[in-house]
């Protein structure tokens, strides 16, 4: 492997922002840790970082150094992760990203059909959150993602994979429970629970358009990042969700989920680089069709 020690000693230390606790992490004292940054900075004719007995603060430059630091590092390790995989054939290691709603829909029939076809690669799934999917495919972290519509990125190929339409998910004991199927103007006084604009937009504009057409704004109480605590707080009755048919397999207890009259549907995407190398990858999308 290529000597990238003095790269990662300087990214632990500008995410500790502490000598102690970087040497830490990086399991060292702090004296060789030092020395070490002393010589990064005369090697580079700059200074990176300004000490203080509390804590490191980053120079101008420090903070240039250390987003490309970063990227060299996660090239790297895609790097290495490429070269073993090419060196076995069919071993080696794919990571794929998904937010919760995939757990429920397509994602465990691609993870059965890809570890029998390829039963020798390992298969990292990371659940993560939406809006955090597509930059972690694009700086290597992860090499594909199943993951609701984002804003474009030219930089990535993507892949419609799934569609399914969106349900009413309510408390077992909200006065709606016993519909048969809902009208979304009959939800317009009620209280809503929704992934905010930032975590989900796809999501986010497809509800409030829907309530748009139904003659109202929904009355927004709590916004959350993720699916689960969507139905959490519907189950404890404080507000209604309109989530993805899929989040019905998630069977709480307290939750009902009832059809949604002319549902507007949601798609689930498979987003990639195509400037990833993985040779795992490629076979992951050939069965993803």
């Amino acid at each position: 492997m290529l000597d990238v020690k003095p790269l990662r000693y300087f990214v632990t230390l500008a995410e500790t922002r502490h000598f102690g606790r970087a040497a830490a992490r990086l399991n060292l004292s702090q004296p060789p840790l030092s020395r070490q940054l002393a010589a990064l900075e005369a090697s580079l004719g700059v200074t990176l970082i300004e000490r203080s007995p509390r804590s490191v603060t980053l120079t101008a430059a420090g903070e240039r150094f250390y987003a490309d630091a970063k990227a060299i590092l996660a090239s790297i390790e895609q790097a290495a992760r490429q070269a073993r995989a090419a060196a076995v054939g069919d071993s080696g290691q794919l990571t794929i990203g998904f937010t919760m709603c995939a757990a429920y829909s397509v994602l465990p029939a691609y993870a059965r059909a890809y570890g029998d076809a390829y039963p020798d690669v390992t298969l990292n799934l990371r659940e993560v959150v939406s809006n955090d999917l597509a930059p972690q495919v694009q700086s290597g972290q992860i090499d594909a993602a199943i993951m609701f519509p984002g804003a474009p990125d030219k930089a990535l190929d993507t892949r419609a994979i799934f569609t399914e339409p969106l349900c009413v998910a309510l408390s077992r004991n909200h006065p709606l429970a016993r519909a048969r199927r809902l009208d979304v103007a009959r939800l317009a006084r009620e209280p809503f629970v929704m992934a905010s604009e930032a975590v989900a937009p796809s999501l986010r504009a497809t509800i409030v358009d829907h309530c748009a057409r139904g003659g109202f704004a929904p009355d927004v109480r709590f916004e959350v990042q993720l699916q689960q605590t969507v139905l959490s707080l519907v189950d404890e009755g404080v507000g209604i969700a309109l989530v993805p048919k899929s989040m019905s397999r998630a069977q709480l207890a307290g939750v009902v989920f009832k059809p949604l009259a002319d549902a507007p549907l949601i798609s689930q995407m498979l987003v990639w680089s195509p400037a990833n190398r993985n040779p795992c990858l490629a076979r992951f999308l050939a069965l993803a069709n």
